[in-house]
């Protein structure tokens, strides 16, 4: 079990690639908007920032290391948060192009998405009325024949690339139970090594269902898996289901992820201004559980991640 004393900590991914303009108009899209939010979701709390870009011009999801470039640089000069650099980028991208970035930045953590799956949110199509840029619906509406790819051979590549030549460490995101199978793979392959930092991801058609039972099979697995003291457990929930199931996670001695990537909204019906907002909410909710929140530098140390003197960018 992990230690009582153990602080919690708070993830925030800032915009994603998933959720279009149409969908909200607080969505960040420019380097501006994403800077701004970022930094303003490190000043909630937030102690590590999962980044992806998109094209200034239109908000489609890039993987132009040209566009990183024109925000990163700037969170990292006004936080000391964790930047934490997308490997997933999205589903129309290939690998080469969504380690563009990460290899050139060498940052001290990096997202990693366990197996290839069927994710998609093409049902939300039906219920936007008006579409904001032309690119939107047919991207939306296409991931219903669309895989996200990450074969074993894609995933060993990326740990070596990343984590043997860059000292990158990862955010393991597990869209599946046997996402975490995948994982103890690479583990007895000794490809892996701990602390592993377990990002639990429920709601997103095509993975694990918003159940809060699953919580608790993907809690126990691990443990059986692992054992308890070699991994950090950490949950995301989509859309609607974002706190209830970021509170049972950290009741469990989790932690936890916010941000607009992972839902829109603040509330039953309210839209989240900013991912600060959400920040916000779930470190009132973490500090009335009399559960603290881990700073930038104690999560690097719970991690064991490089440390930022180490990154390029």
């Amino acid at each position: 079990m992990s230690k009582p004393a153990d602080k919690v900590i708070i993830s925030c991914a800032v915009t994603g690639s998933v959720h279009t303009p149409a969908m909200s108009p607080y969505l960040p899209l420019t380097p501006d908007d994403i800077a701004q939010q970022a930094i303003e979701a490190a000043e909630a709390g937030a102690a590590i920032l999962h980044l992806h870009a998109r094209d200034p011009a239109d908000g489609r999801p890039t993987p132009d290391p040209r566009v990183f470039d024109r925000f990163v640089p700037r969170i990292r000069d006004a936080t000391d948060a964790v930047i934490n650099i997308t490997t997933g980028g999205s589903t129309r991208m290939t690998l080469e192009e969504r380690l563009a970035y990460p290899l050139r930045a060498r940052p001290e953590m990096c997202s990693l998405n366990m197996g290839s799956m069927n994710f998609s949110i093409h049902p939300a199509a039906r219920k936007i009325k008006e579409w904001k840029y032309d690119w939107e619906k047919p991207y939306v509406e296409g991931m219903e024949d669309l895989i996200f790819r990450n074969t074993f051979r894609d995933i060993k590549q990326v740990l070596k690339v990343l984590g043997d030549d860059c000292g990158t460490r990862f955010e393991f995101e597990c869209y599946d139970l046997g996402h975490l199978y995948n994982l103890a793979h690479f583990v007895d392959e000794g490809l892996v090594k701990g602390p592993l930092f377990i990002q639990s991801i429920f709601g997103i058609l095509g993975g694990m269902g918003p159940d809060p039972e699953n919580l608790v099979v993907m809690r126990t697995t691990a443990d059986r898996l692992f054992g308890r003291d070699n991994y950090r457990f950490s949950v995301l929930g989509a859309g609607r289901h974002q706190m209830p199931l970021l509170t049972m996670a950290a009741v469990m001695g989790g932690n936890v992820r916010v941000g607009l990537e992972d839902s829109l909204y603040l509330g039953k019906g309210q839209l989240a201004k900013s991912c600060a907002e959400q920040v916000r909410k779930i470190r009132r909710i973490l500090e009335e559980l009399s559960l603290e929140v881990a700073t930038p530098d104690e999560a690097r140390a719970m991690l064991g991640l490089k440390g930022r003197d180490a990154v390029t960018i």
